[in-house]
């Protein structure tokens, strides 16, 4: 097989939030995210106790390192020879550090992002678009130059979305494995996802669907795909609300939600992780524990499905967007996959809007060669 680099980039990086490994990592890791917003320790202490359950440490850092050797392995099964890394925005390892580092040793000075967020809203999208400035600045002052770019959202690329595909139609066979069949009238598939404040839901609708609007499309799309006694109606609720309880944040949250759904008469619900890529802690404590002993006080049948997490289709997708995104900026003429054509997210993009999602920080982090096939 030939080798083949994915020049004008130099390297790909797996870009991800983070989490603590020990129990003295607690704190300071919860002070990281929040930094700026003025929460004390007291109250950081109170959110840490989820972390305390679980030995002090979240699983999200293996699972990256799981998901960068499979995009790793896919990669070298298709002859990619340009290097794979991984950064963390608030803990090890950090972005600046692994770019630094990086780019001192090799002269790499382009490198084209990953992001472990399949949808479109400033906290999963554009966050990470102002991580990557901060890290150019940064990295400029010391006088190394670099640029970024990144992938587009993926919540409706076939790679990702038949690996969600997958992760329902297995889930729905061990629920009725448990359960001895399904009922329409009497189980329910519940997909959930990560609640925004609806200010940010209402920035994301600026030029694309919008947060909410793509984890619908997605379930329908998924819906259509299910035959026979799978067909459960379904719907999206939301999880690890956050912040002050005046501000108004997208609901209904799952447990509110399987509590009037248990006076509706349902029995038992599939609940499928559908926001997340991978079982990290707001999917083992949110869901594998809050939601659990929610459906058990209520004496509801309780299944979560799996995440994509490193399956085959997702990896294998992550690689076609890269492809895609190296195609783009080389100029050559593409056509995106989506699920739902005429529907998408803008495919033809490639990367986001440089105006959507808006935030404060961002700055021109993309090569102008790069910018002209982004949508402004």
């Amino acid at each position: 097989m030939e080798n083949m680099d994915l020049q004008p980039f130099d390297a790909v990086v797996l870009m991800s939030f983070g989490g603590p490994e020990k129990p003295e990592d607690v704190l300071p890791f919860l002070q990281n995210v929040t930094r700026g917003r003025g929460i004390p320790d007291e109250r950081l202490r109170e959110v840490g106790e989820h972390y305390y359950l679980f030995g002090g440490r979240s699983p999200i850092n293996e699972q990256n390192q799981a998901l960068l050797e499979a995009i790793q392995s896919e990669f070298t099964s298709r002859g990619i020879v340009t290097p794979i890394l991984w950064g963390n925005r608030n803990w090890n390892p950090y972005l600046t550090d692994v770019i630094r580092e990086h780019a001192s040793n090799s002269g790499a000075t382009n490198f084209l992002a990953i992001d472990t967020s399949a949808y479109s809203s400033y906290s999963s999208c554009r966050q990470y678009r102002e991580d990557f400035a901060e890290t150019v600045e940064k990295l400029d002052r010391e006088g190394l130059r670099i640029t970024f770019d990144k992938i587009r959202q993926y919540y409706n690329h076939p790679g990702f979305a038949g690996a969600e595909l997958k992760c329902v139609k297995d889930g729905l066979s061990r629920l009725k494995e448990m359960i001895g069949g399904l009922d329409p009238t009497r189980h329910k598939i519940l997909y959930v996802t990560h609640s925004i404040p609806s200010t940010m839901q209402a920035t994301s609708e600026r030029f694309t669907p919008g947060y909410q609007v793509q984890h619908e499309e997605l379930i329908n799309w998924i819906g259509q795909e299910l035959e026979g006694d799978d067909k459960l109606d379904a719907e999206l609720v939301f999880c690890s609300r956050s912040g002050s309880p005046h501000t108004p944040w997208l609901e209904p949250d799952i447990n509110d939600r399987m509590r009037e759904l248990s006076q509706e008469g349902i029995e038992g619900v599939l609940v499928v992780p559908i926001g997340f890529v991978s079982d990290h802690m707001e999917v083992k404590f949110d869901l594998d524990t809050e939601a659990a002993e929610t459906a058990q006080e209520l004496g509801m049948s309780f299944l979560r499905a799996e995440s994509v997490g490193t399956s085959s289709p997702f990896v294998s997708g992550l690689v076609d967007l890269v492809l895609e995104r190296v195609a783009q900026v080389r100029g050559e003429k593409v056509d995106p996959a989506v699920i739902n054509a005429g529907t998408a997210l803008i495919p033809g993009s490639g990367a986001c809007s440089l105006t959507c999602c808006e935030g404060a920080k961002l700055k021109n982090t993309v090569p102008n060669w790069s910018r002209a096939v982004t949508q402004e």
